[in-house]
């Protein structure tokens, strides 16, 4: 098994964009929740024989929210399957106003040798309409705190395509993370997702949704700036100095099997997939808490092409030659790509240009069978 991810489904805040399973009023089933997650992490660790974990991740939601007490429950019991000192990455996801020396010392005691802090924009204008907790100092702080106190293997969110964000905007938030010299970072395209308030208010006319144009442009001088500054785009929305990519998240596209723990958390071994309901009280109760489904051929044809291409390798010719008959449509989308000068086939392996980067979706979903 490559990694366990484990969902906190706890906020302080609602952010305006995000459509992940959370809630903010948690108090008052909050040790419930923790003790159901650890009985769910117990059950499922008990069935692995030899295929034991080598990476943990704790993502949200908040897991920043953690007590050193509720952390530690947890990482022992993943401790006792298989020691934390052999994991080779215990990541947890950490918002800037929860990162103070108190906190950065508990989660070392618990095995935390990764953060992944989520800073978004350092314009308070955009952190002021996603409804974030931090401030653009509380970022900056966050950082450095983090840094002078040993945790070298960090990775720092931001997101571009922000309503009225300007290329000199952006070139500035890039270039003040590349000052910190972090190891990796994450960039995301924000996205309009249905139900969200940001959706509601884009439909009010009270935010005005960015151009397609617009998110392009920031999206090819990310590229630009990170590569000339030595890192290496290893998949569309990540961006590693070399020897630090994630290994939890590379091993979700390469295709490895995972666990996922916690309400909403999505497990894989390889033949099925599981998703746990995204209900606190269904979760708590074990009352219809989950389900899972046996992948066709054609489901697994279609999971790889969405996530190997959108790594830096690409797509494996020989992997699919073994695994799949290739058809007809299959060739004929392949040299429409090469053609249009969005895919590259070097090697035995089938990969997206700079311009078919911009494009990775699109591509993927042309190669799908229906």
């Amino acid at each position: 098994m490559s990694g366990i991810y484990i969902h906190i489904p706890f906020c302080a805040k609602k952010c305006s964009y995000c459509d992940f399973h959370f809630s903010t009023s948690f108090t008052g089933y909050r040790d419930k929740m923790i003790h159901s997650i650890q009985q769910e992490l117990e059950t499922r660790l008990a069935d692995l024989k030899e295929d034991s974990p080598s990476t943990l991740y704790f993502g949200g939601g908040t897991p920043s929210l953690l007590t050193e007490s509720e952390l530690q429950k947890l990482c022992a019991t993943v401790g006792r399957i298989k020691p934390l000192n052999e994991l080779d990455e215990i990541t947890l996801e950490a918002n800037p106003e929860d990162i103070t020396e108190l906190a950065i010392a508990g989660w070392k005691r618990c095995g935390v040798n990764r953060l992944s802090i989520g800073i978004q924009s350092f314009n308070p204008e955009d952190l002021s309409w996603m409804n974030r907790a931090h401030t653009v100092d509380q970022s900056r702080n966050a950082v450095k705190l983090v840094q002078a106190n040993g945790f070298e293997n960090l990775t720092i969110d931001l997101m571009y395509g922000l309503p009225n964000m300007t290329i000199s905007q952006w070139k500035d938030h890039i270039q003040e993370v590349l000052s910190w010299n972090v190891p990796h970072i994450s960039s995301y395209c924000l996205t309009i997702e249905k139900g969200t308030l940001l959706e509601k208010k884009v439909r009010s006319g009270e935010i005005i949704q960015p151009q397609d144009d617009d998110a392009i442009a920031q999206f090819e001088v990310l590229i630009e700036l990170l590569e000339e500054a030595g890192y290496e785009h290893y998949e569309i929305s990540n961006f590693a100095k070399k020897g630090q990519r994630s290994k939890h998240n590379s091993s979700y596209w390469t295709g490895n099997s995972y666990m996922g723990i916690g309400p909403s958390a999505h497990s894989f071994d390889g033949k099925k997939r599981r998703w746990n309901v995204s209900n606190n009280s269904l979760y708590m109760k074990r009352q219809d808490w989950f389900e899972d489904e046996v992948l066709t051929k054609q489901e697994h044809w279609n999971e790889y092409f969405l996530t190997r291409l959108r790594t830096a390798e690409g797509v494996s010719l020989t992997f699919l030659t073994k695994q799949f008959e290739l058809k007809d449509e299959f060739f004929a989308t392949k040299k429409k790509f090469i053609e249009a000068n969005w895919l590259q086939e070097t090697n035995e392996y089938l990969f997206l240009t700079p311009s078919g980067k911009l494009r990775a979706d699109y591509i993927a979903s042309e190669f799908f069978r229906v």
